[in-house]
């Protein structure tokens, strides 16, 4: 029976975005265990009905809770923004978010108060960084972009083998003249376009990742709650993946930089 101190953190993303919580997550609590669900199969999810995100999301939580994690992080922002409440009313354990630590950290940076969100169509549509925004510094402009098709460059791995430069110019340039002084990556999956993001926006701009400040997160909670893994012990990272295992290992392989990555097929 496994104590709360050497229980896993469940992940969940709609696909491989969530490794970019996951990385942060090796680097800052290399002594906790990581169990890792991303539902490549039905990603991505930005374009999905709220009741289908629902779904999708509770079904990957019920999995992780069976396999008896102590803390859930939904790296996933069109999962956080839609499904966040009625896991922390379903579960007993801590459940945390990534569009709140990207606010909060987009929102501390800004010397302008005018902030890019650059996300999913569903998170664009819920407003939900406007919100998380507007609670922090409530005189916010901000400037809100969906871009449908990054999610699919990632999970294909097409950014890996192909100029997409014209792709990124084209799904950028509604704000490219806009001015605003920092952008938040508001999907996990953006980060692994970083550098072709970079290129497309102004040079001053600063580019805000949730990953970092989540994970920062997470920490403060197992801490406050006391449930931080205090033994030195953990086991390397497990993933699930609903879609190809090749390719999730393929990028898993290269982001990570773990050589053979545990990964696992798994049905929903």
């Amino acid at each position: 029976m496994k104590t709360p101190y050497d229980a896993p953190i469940g992940v969940i993303d709609s696909g491989v975005g969530g490794l970019t919580v996951v990385k942060e997550m090796i680097r800052f609590l290399p002594e906790e265990t990581i169990i890792y669900i991303g539902d490549d199969a039905r990603c991505p999810y930005g374009p999905r009905s709220v009741e289908e995100v629902k779904k999708f999301t509770m079904e990957m939580a019920v999995a992780l809770s069976d396999m008896g994690i102590k803390m859930l992080v939904v790296a996933c922002n069109t999962a956080t923004a839609v499904a966040l409440d009625d896991l922390r009313k379903h579960f007993p354990f801590p459940i945390l978010g990534v569009i709140e630590p990207g606010a909060r950290a987009a929102a501390l940076v800004s010397a302008t108060r005018k902030i890019a969100v650059l996300g999913t169509v569903g998170t664009i549509r819920s407003g939900a960084y406007e919100n998380a925004i507007s609670a922090i510094a409530a005189d916010t402009e901000i400037f809100p972009l969906a871009c449908p098709e990054f999610v699919p460059l990632v999970e294909s791995g097409q950014y890996k083998r192909m100029d997409i430069s014209p792709i990124m110019k084209k799904s950028l340039e509604p704000i490219a003249k806009s001015k605003f002084d920092t952008a938040i990556l508001g999907c996990t999956h953006y980060p692994l376009l970083l550098n072709h993001i970079q290129e497309q926006l102004p040079k001053n701009v600063t580019i805000v990742s949730s990953a970092y400040e989540t994970v920062m997160d997470v920490e403060r909670t197992l801490a406050d709650l006391g449930i931080a893994n205090n033994i030195g012990k953990k086991s390397e990272p497990i993933f699930f993946t609903t879609g190809k295992l090749e390719d999730f290992i393929s990028i898993a392989s290269d982001w990570l930089k773990i050589e053979s990555p545990d990964v696992r097929h798994i049905v929903l």
